[in-house]
């Protein structure tokens, strides 16, 4: 208890526990005020969303492209910790994995029956299908991985090739300074903190749907509350064993066998299933999806007075926003040794290429079971719920048992795997370390085991309570709740990562001591962004290798 840090610790947990205490003392005036601050959030900031997605995905191009892209993180003669492979397989696991196996049969069957008012698309055609693919291109590639890459970047330089120190408040610093410093920093962290557990607590929202789904496919359980407590139960505590035993051991093993699952599912399904049509309507979305991009991303459905867009992509860029900031010190940290360019292909454009072919794969069979059987798929989302509909798809594969029980474990280890990386991250913010200069995550998960049990307990207890009472409404909400603070810290990245691109533009190939030298303001705030002179001297040696 000496080593926690009390702002970042207590201010997140004493709010969520208040809203717990005041939803189990009056459940009905308890749930009317969360909607009414979530109506207010995704009424009021759409228009940001739809601005700053845009704007994500183009400084994550023009970061990629720029002099910025030859640095390598944590200096030029630094090791990595992981393979590629591995770095790989940990980006996707502990990003959108969940929600990937969550929405993919789901989705497309609620835009092709409920396709937005205003722009005039009759449900369930070909247009309708159409746009449904290019809807979930939209949702689940570039621009989700570009919310995690900006800040997730930007932490990977500030603490490794700037030697800031090891939180939000440290990755802000090359913006605002000394502002960052202190109490303001510990401030920053608690909001990112608060805005990171609600967003753990909606992806498990949509885990412990899916999985209750499977499991009353196979036993007949239901999805009461006591058997979401039971399953979110045996959730935390995997995520406890996992985040004791350290990144090496618990997160690289997970995040490992699960690709493999992934991908075993994938090319089974390519073989039995109808994978011509997928292909063929996939192409033609993702022609869509290119083509209107634009369009697309800012379709805020205002002056159509369509709600379309609140319930579906804001919140999606919700969900993301409330993951980025935490995720982003732990995505940052497992980057050390690679350059700036490889961080952008294997954080943002190796996974979005992944979901892409994914969603195609999924997304196609479950529209073309739906159209060949005249709508026994949008029957059952009727009937049982999202969680119903991945398990009947199943139904119509060859060896639908073994297929459904290996999507169980793929979809649990998911959940675990992205929980036990987020956890890491949060142990970390509220501890308070011996060394900022030494001390690693791995460290951290030897030294704070009751904080991380009383950690994946809230989250559980939060998702658990906002899924049994209010079912696939209650995920969104908690998704749009931590929505608003997660959004200004990830454009405070942004802009803070366009001031290492402007800083660089006088290096042809950028070295951890020019970043250094252009990127040096004594810790005061910069007001002199484009009059400040850069640095000509382009022959200095590469900084010695940061050892972790």
């Amino acid at each position: 208890m000496k080593r926690i840090r009390k702002v970042p610790f207590i201010l997140p947990f004493g709010i969520l526990f208040t809203g717990i205490i005041a939803n189990l003392v009056n459940e009905e005036a308890s749930q009317a005020v969360i909607m009414k601050m979530n109506n207010w959030v995704v009424g009021e900031f759409g228009w940001l969303l739809s601005i700053s997605s845009v704007l994500f995905v183009l400084t994550c191009a023009v970061a990629y492209f720029s002099p910025l892209g030859h640095v390598r993180i944590g200096g030029e003669n630094a090791t990595p910790l992981l393979s590629k492979l591995n770095w790989f397989s940990i980006t996707l696991c502990t990003t959108i994995a969940v929600g990937l196996l969550f929405w993919s049969t789901a989705e497309p069957i609620y835009h092709v029956y409920s396709p937005p008012e205003s722009l005039g698309i009759t449900p369930n055609t070909d247009e309708a299908r159409k746009f449904a693919f290019s809807t979930m291109f939209l949702h689940w590639s570039f621009t989700p991985y570009a919310i995690y890459t900006i800040p997730a970047l930007v932490f990977a330089l500030s603490f490794y090739n700037l030697k800031k120190e090891k939180s939000i408040g440290g990755f802000l610093s090359p913006l605002f300074g000394r502002f960052t410093q202190g109490i303001w920093g510990q401030l920053i962290d608690a909001i990112a903190l608060f805005a990171v557990i609600t967003g753990i607590a909606s992806g498990l929202g949509q885990g412990l749907l899916t999985l209750a789904g499977g499991l009353n496919r196979f036993v007949g359980v239901g999805t009461s509350p006591l058997v979401l407590a039971i399953i979110a139960a045996l959730i935390i505590a995997t995520v406890v064993v996992s985040a004791v035993s350290g990144l090496m051991k618990g997160i690289r093993i997970l995040s490992d066998l699960n690709v493999k699952f992934f991908i075993g599912l994938a090319v089974f399904v390519i073989v039995v299933g109808p994978t011509g049509y997928s292909l063929s309507a996939g192409v033609d979305g993702f022609g869509d999806y290119t083509t209107n991009f634009f369009q697309k991303s800012f379709f805020t459905g205002e002056l159509g007075d369509d709600e379309w867009p609140k319930w579906w992509t804001n919140f999606y860029w919700a969900q993301w926003l409330t993951w980025a900031p935490v995720s982003a010190l732990f995505l940052g940290h497992i980057a050390r040794g690679y350059t700036v360019r490889q961080f952008i292909l294997t954080v943002m454009v190796f996974p979005a290429l992944f979901s892409i072919s994914w969603m195609t794969i999924f997304g196609g069979m479950s529209m073309y079971f739906d159209e060949m059987s005249g709508g026994a798929v949008k029957q059952i989302l009727d009937e049982n719920g999202v969680e119903g509909i991945i398990y009947y798809i199943f139904d119509q594969l060859p060896f639908s048992g073994i297929i459904t029980f290996a999507f169980l474990i793929i979809t649990f280890v998911s959940f675990v795997t992205a929980a036990d990386s987020s956890t890491e991250a949060i142990a970390a913010l509220c501890l308070k370390s011996d060394s900022e200069e030494n001390e690693t995550m791995a460290s951290t998960s030897k030294t704070s085991f009751w904080l991380k049990v009383m950690i994946a307990g809230t989250i559980g207890f939060v998702a658990w309570s906002m899924t049994s009472f209010a079912g696939i409404t209650g995920v969104k909400i908690l998704a749009n709740l931590g929505m608003l603070p997660s959004l200004l810290i990830v454009l405070g990245s942004m802009f803070t990562l366009w001031l290492m691109i402007a800083r660089c533009t006088q290096a042809t190939r950028p070295t951890t001591q020019d970043l250094q030298v252009c990127m040096s303001s004594n810790d005061e705030p910069d007001n002199s962004l484009f009059n400040k002179a850069p640095t000509t001297n382009m022959q200095l040696q590469p900084s010695a290798t940061i050892e972790r």
